[in-house]
């Protein structure tokens, strides 16, 4: 059975909720239900011999738990004697049969229930006298691990939570990002490390500070081990939706990955992960989402520790916290001497060019070019997530960049590569074809310069120098003058005898880092203004990522005289349409 048909089974169950629950709340049933026949599909075919395990162990006086996780084969278990088909054999008894069943798995488990809160629903739908119907019919479909892989269902779960959130008017996309986007951030996150990852038993960690359903996490498991068997790749992650929380360590379970490792809460004003490195990371954060409700814990952070906390550079406005994501993961990175990492995140164009010289977000941008911290940004399709239709971005960053990217920064401008959806998911009309990531995973693995085009006039792929990205912001001053146009001069301190400045008259320029100021101001102010000076006190250093305007072809107009013909024509069919019409 494929996800889209297992989802519109499980999609069913909302006829049997119509009328007693409103369209917005069938997550809370559908969501628990589906993890909790997922895990007893799992647990089904160990079940007798942990049931054995737990009767001998206890018998014996011993701790059973370590040798029932044996027996089960996995990282959880349940000691009841109840599974879901049991359930059905006590149509008046399911309410408090199932109670008895869930307090029988491990403690991990409990703890994902308890998320989605399905204990209330349960209740409800005891209620409504709709739990033994909701009961069965999950309980007859299959949901093994050979039925449904860990992939498919992972995809079952971001297309249940979709149409919940659209119809509940929620955003989707802050629960999870498309898979191919996956796929190529994962590309590139371990194209530069394919020797390492090569080596037998290898043990990396991979950390996603906004795990949501936990798809970044698991791509990436799937991309080392299909280039790898051999490695493990230890995952770590947060997330603040509770529903998405209590999936991604369901899934993490199932995948025997450490559940203690996935956090619940807010990673900037309780960061789970305290004090942790991480060899690779990925994000796609929430776009343009303000951050006043942490903004107290935030910039007393920023203003007390400075550089040995996470936000030492510089804050970006309240109304937009992309970059803080940005530098959160920076915080995570492995110093470059105990082998350094590398990390990927989606943003959208906002943190490429938002905010002056001197402005929280410019100060990020230079700490990042300064520090040599950025590889890459792609450029993606508009169209290509769940919940909105804007122009996004893929930022590359490492600190450890190999000898040859040392210093400079590729952008690649990937907005043509896409294939149109067969249908539409939300705002999501474009995806990523294999040939598309391959093709930017290619450009991004040679660090070449490339067209689009057969002449050669499109680029799609840039090399900078970081400084390319920098520039001053120089106060140009002109004098006061009185009311016969005499220069007003200082009379006392520093500038006593210096010309006072016009408050009305003054101006800023922005300078190349890589221009001398003084060529520029000679060559592009005093030839206009020649009374005019530069104020250095007020000197400002910035850094912004003009994208597009790097990518920018100019087309000339056609000739006058071919629009003239065409006009022509389109003036003489009318003319005719005319004449016609008034014989």
């Amino acid at each position: 059975m494929n996800h889209q048909s297992l989802s519109a089974f499980i999609w069913s169950v909302a006829d049997l909720l119509r009328g007693d629950y409103k369209q917005s709340e069938y997550g809370k049933v559908i969501l628990p239900f589906t993890v909790l026949r997922r895990l007893d599909c799992v647990l089904e075919s160990t079940k007798a011999a942990v049931l054995a395990e737990q009767a001998d162990k206890l018998k014996a006086d011993i701790n059973p738990e370590p040798f029932l996780l044996r027996k089960a084969g996995q990282s959880f278990y349940n000691i009841s004697p109840l599974d879901m088909k049991k359930l059905m054999g006590d149509q008046d008894h399911i309410r408090e049969n199932l109670f008895a069943y869930i307090q029988g798995f491990s403690a991990a488990v409990r703890d994902i229930f308890e998320r989605f809160d399905f204990y209330t629903q349960v209740e409800r739908l005891a209620k409504a006298g709709l739990l033994y119907q909701v009961a069965e019919r999950f309980a007859n479909v299959d949901l093994h691990p050979d039925q449904v892989s860990n992939s498919q269902m992972g995809l079952v779960f971001e297309e249940l939570i979709r149409k919940f959130a659209e119809i509940s008017n929620e955003t989707a996309g802050e629960h999870f990002t498309p898979r191919e986007v996956i796929r190529l951030m994962v590309n590139l996150l371990f194209i530069e490390d394919d020797d390492v990852l090569a080596k037998p038993g290898v043990v990396r960690t991979i950390y996603d500070p906004t795990a949501g359903t936990g798809g970044m996490l698991s791509v990436a498991g799937e991309y080392l081990h299909e280039h790898n068997p051999a490695a493990r790749l230890t995952m770590f992650g947060q997330e603040l939706n509770p529903e998405s929380y209590a999936i991604c360590k369901a899934d993490m379970l199932i995948k025997g990955q450490d559940v203690a490792n996935i956090t619940f809460g807010n990673t900037f004003s309780d960061d789970g992960h305290l004090h942790r490195k991480f060899d690779y990371m990925l994000s796609n954060p929430p776009f343009g989402v303000e951050w006043k409700k942490v903004e107290q814990e935030i910039r007393r952070e920023h203003e007390t520790q400075g550089y040995s906390g996470r936000f030492g550079p510089g804050l970006p406005r309240v109304s937009d916290g992309s970059l803080l994501f940005l530098l959160h993961l920076i915080s995570k990175m492995r110093p470059a001497i105990d082998g350094g990492s590398r990390f990927g995140i989606v943003l959208n164009g906002s943190p490429l060019f938002t905010g002056a010289a001197g402005s929280g977000e410019s100060e990020i941008r230079r700490y990042v070019l300064e520090n040599d911290l950025l590889e890459a940004i792609i450029g993606l399709p508009t169209d290509m997530f769940y919940n909105t239709g804007i122009t996004t971005y893929v930022w590359i960053l490492s600190n450890r960049k190999p000898e040859h990217r040392k210093g400079l920064v590729q952008l690649i401008d990937a907005s043509g590569y896409w294939q149109k959806m067969r249908k539409s998911l939300g705002s999501k009309r474009k995806e990523l074809s294999d040939d598309h990531i391959t093709e930017i995973t290619r450009l991004f693995g040679q660090f070449i310069e490339a067209s689009q085009d057969n002449d050669g006039k499109k680029p799609i792929s840039r090399i900078f120098k970081n400084t390319d990205f920098g520039y001053r912001t120089i106060t140009v001053e002109r004098p006061l003058r009185d009311e016969s146009g005499q220069i007003v001069l200082a009379a006392k301190g520093k500038q006593k005898g210096k010309p006072q400045p016009d408050a009305s008259l003054r101006d800023t320029e922005n300078v190349p880092l890589n221009e001398a100021v003084e060529n520029y101001f000679q060559r592009e102010v005093l030839p206009h203004v020649p009374d005019a000076w530069i104020d250095h006190d007020k000197t400002k250093i910035g850094y912004e990522i003009p994208f597009n305007r790097h990518f920018y072809v100019f087309e000339p107009p056609r000739p006058l005289a071919e629009i003239d013909a065409e006009l022509k024509q389109c003036t003489d069919r009318i003319l005719a349409m005319i004449k016609g019409l008034s014989a």
